[in-house]
């Protein structure tokens, strides 16, 4: 065949369908926002669904943003300091919302993003006096709510916060909290994309050489689309927390009742 004529069938060719590795079931949790409850209940969807499958591996990957907006922060992150369920395989990536918890941690003087975002909530669920009024307040309650945390939160609670990795990747699946930048590679992305990225990334066709699974934007149902598949259906208002499980060429998807 003469090269115009391959190259031009090759162009025509439908993509390969996106794999998860072989013998593998890999499952992605949305964002949890201190919804531990609802996280609770989808880990036993979770299991329930693996029990059934003949993979060998079951992983399960948990997209950040654990902490704020929902009522139950402190108790989500005991949970993921707790072993997983017995032959699950559990890994926790980071959220922007981590970031800014460790920020304010590190430096009071970074409370205003924080606290805009729903950091209040999670200050109140590990104690702290005054935490749904700090907005605003002088810089000493800032300092003094911060002392406050930092003498409260446990330190696995703090090691698993420092800890947190910023993409994993399964097979043709990457996963990561925000996105990607498109156009670069997902060894070379910086973590600002990883943790924040809306847009270019959103509105994106490009081939990104995997499928990115992602939260951070949420949804009302699932998204799927070629080069990527949104999973945060906004659970500490909704009550619907999602899972997706893609095992060989299957994509399927599991949630809380609201």
């Amino acid at each position: 065949m003469p090269l115009a004529r391959l190259a031009a069938a090759l162009r025509g060719a439908p993509r390969a369908r996106p794999r998860a590795p072989d013998g593998v079931v890999a499952y992605a949790i949305g964002d949890v926002h201190g919804r531990a409850d609802k996280l609770r209940e989808l880990e036993r969807l979770v299991c329930a669904d693996a029990a059934r499958r003949a993979a060998a591996r079951r992983v399960v990957v948990l997209l950040g943003d654990y902490v704020d907006r929902g009522p139950s922060s402190r108790e989500v992150l005991d949970h993921l300091c707790a072993p997983p369920p017995d032959g699950v395989e559990r890994v926790c990536l980071a959220g922007n919302h981590e970031w800014l918890m460790l920020a304010f941690l590190d430096d009071p003087g970074e409370a205003g993003p924080w606290l805009a975002n729903g950091g209040a909530a999670t200050l109140a669920s590990y104690g702290v006096q005054g935490a749904h009024g700090l907005r605003g307040a002088p810089a000493g309650d800032i300092l003094r709510a911060r002392d406050e945390l930092r003498a409260a939160l446990p330190a696995a609670h703090l090691a698993l916060l420092r800890g947190l990795g910023r993409m994993h990747r399964e097979g043709d699946y990457l996963f990561a909290h925000a996105g990607i930048r498109p156009g670069i590679a997902p060894g070379d992305q910086v973590e600002d994309d990883l943790l924040w990225i809306r847009q270019p990334f959103l509105s994106s066709n490009s081939d990104h050489g995997c499928v990115v699974v992602h939260g951070h934007s949420i949804v009302q149902e699932p998204e799927i689309r070629p080069n990527r598949i949104a999973i945060d259906t906004g659970a500490y208002a909704t009550g619907v927390l999602t899972a997706l499980a893609v095992e060989g060429e299957r994509v399927e998807f599991l949630r809380t009742a609201p």
